[in-house]
């Protein structure tokens, strides 16, 4: 799949957080410390964003948020787990579709090499 430059840019942030921090550490920690990089890089983003679910016609807040959406136009769903489960996967698609945002990034820091623990998503 190819990769656009926004993309590209955002695992460059995350792969500098996982070698500055190494493996081991809280999901919460890795959030603050990649929207710190992004920040730094100059990467437009938010955090904790809500996500409501449209039920004929009205909007209710169940919940569901995003851990980081960048640019408008990215879903960051980040894990500190042991291994990836189908579970996170479809975390991660449901919310692309909740929210109309058709690339996503899954990234468990809890491994030995960052490449391996990033896997990209597109509707």
């Amino acid at each position: 799949m190819e990769q656009d430059p926004l993309t590209a840019k955002v695992i460059g942030c995350a792969i500098e957080v996982r070698r500055t921090l190494g493996p081991g550490l809280l999901e919460s920690t890795y959030e603050q410390c990649l929207a710190r990089e992004l920040h730094l890089n100059q990467i437009p983003f938010k955090l904790q964003v809500s996500l409501p679910v449209e039920y004929k016609d009205v909007r209710l807040d169940c919940g569901y948020r995003i851990d980081i959406l960048v640019d408008e136009k990215l879903i960051l769903e980040l894990k500190a787990v042991e291994s990836m489960k189908a579970i996170h996967e479809a975390q991660l698609l449901t919310y692309m579709k909740l929210s109309r945002i058709d690339t996503g990034l899954l990234i468990n820091f809890n491994v030995r090499k960052l490449v391996d623990g990033i896997k990209r998503f597109k509707l």
